[in-house]
């Protein structure tokens, strides 16, 4: 992530000392307002990287480490699919009309070297935390990653309230609907954008595609993990990483999102129309918080559970 981190930092000084922005289409305030915005998230995940494989990282209080790691989880893991199809998409010859999924701020075509940079710098980190992130948290947290979904700790879960039931189905559905809504978009529907002011290219339509299919990955997550329905011999944790990761993609992406759309750095204008935008990105950031919240309960649970038999 460091790389990336370079790269942004030269675009910053460049606009401030040079000619301007990168981008003509762009001014050099929001040019550099942007660009900080990315140096401080880049900077946030060195920093995790560092937490995850150092010995002082198991000291960090749970709840920060947990948010940014949820986070950070959310931004890069489920864009691996996205980079390898892009990386065949590039070898053939064909252009997605998108760099760096739409997270840098520039829509110029890059220097070679600053494409390798960017690029090793999200496939590194997304490739090292979907390793690490099980690891840490398995050996942190053992009772929400050890173990089966059918074994003696789970079958014993306290009954939950009506109301936490409600709030799993509930983000069930708007996970579904929008997993549906993304896939529909991907697959050239047209119906909720805006097409009088622009068209989503090849590259928006892989994203979206990317994104409708692990907000199904996080349904079916949740819903094991929560039912344990057909699944009993499953290892515990390979819904609760994907559920992990999902609902961090909701989160983390459409909270970037809605902020892009609401302050409209640069004139940016989202393929959506504006109520449109809004609705799904707000419902988003809903549904993958209360995903996590599944999450965490069943962590506790498993862990009362295991208290309760010694």
């Amino acid at each position: 992530m460091s790389l990336y981190l370079v790269v942004k930092v030269i675009w910053v000084l460049t606009a401030l000392l040079s000619n301007g922005p990168k981008d003509p289409d762009t001014s050099t305030p929001d040019w550099v307002t942007l660009n900080v915005v990315t140096v401080g998230m880049s900077a946030i995940g060195v920093a995790l990287g560092l937490a995850l494989a150092q010995r002082w990282g198991r000291r960090i209080p749970a709840q920060p480490l947990i948010f940014l790691a949820w986070t950070g989880a959310g931004f890069l893991i489920p864009m691996v699919p996205y980079m390898v199809v892009s990386a065949v998409l590039s070898a053939t010859g064909i252009s997605a009309g998108g760099e760096d999924g739409g997270t840098s701020g520039g829509g110029q075509v890059m220097p070679a070297w600053e494409m390798v940079f960017i690029s090793v710098g999200f496939a590194g980190m997304a490739v090292g935390l979907a390793i690490a992130l099980p690891i840490y948290m398995r050996e942190r947290w053992p009772d929400a990653f050890v173990g089966r979904l059918g074994n003696d700790l789970t079958t014993v879960a306290p009954a939950r309230p009506p109301r936490d039931l409600c709030m799993v189905r509930a983000a069930l559905a708007v996970s579904s609907a929008l997993g549906l809504l993304w896939l529909y978009w991907a697959i050239g529907g047209t119906l909720g954008l805006d097409l009088a002011h622009r068209e989503m290219d090849l590259n928006e339509r892989l994203l979206s595609g990317n994104s409708g299919i692990w907000a199904f990955i996080g349904v079916w997550s949740i819903w094991v993990v929560t039912t344990r329905q057909h699944a009993a011999r499953l290892p515990l944790w390979v819904p609760m990483s994907l559920a992990f990761a999902a609902s961090g993609s909701l989160f983390a992406w459409s909270g970037w999102k809605l902020s892009m759309a609401v302050l409209r750095p640069g004139g940016y204008m989202p393929p959506e129309h504006p109520v449109v935008t809004l609705v799904q990105h707000a419902f988003a950031i809903g549904a993958g918080i209360a995903i996590l919240a599944r999450l965490v309960q069943t962590y506790r649970d498993r862990a009362a559970n295991r208290s309760t038999q010694v």
